[in-house]
């Protein structure tokens, strides 16, 4: 069986969500955001009753960088389990 690099697997977690949640905090920054949450929610029979606030680079850096941590977690915790199942 392959064994899987703890701090790789972070790694790769870390760029997904993170990156995910760039492209949201970039969403926000151009204007774009609301119109597609409004959307999303509209093709899902949901009434939408979330407003997003204005852009702040604080809040859009604590955003990636917390979701990026936890990304980590979750994917070092994956390897260790997946190496633990596998060996």
């Amino acid at each position: 069986m392959i064994t899987i690099h703890p701090g790789r697997a972070g790694l790769v977690v870390a760029i997904l969500l993170g990156g995910w949640h760039l492209a949201w905090a970039v969403l926000v920054a151009i204007g774009w955001a609301q119109p597609l949450i409004d959307f999303i929610f509209w093709i899902h029979f949901i009434q939408p009753v979330y407003v997003v606030e204005n852009f702040s680079i604080a809040i859009a850096a604590l955003l990636i960088a917390v979701t990026a941590g936890i990304g980590y977690a979750l994917g070092w915790a994956f390897a260790l389990l997946w190496n633990r199942v596998h060996t």
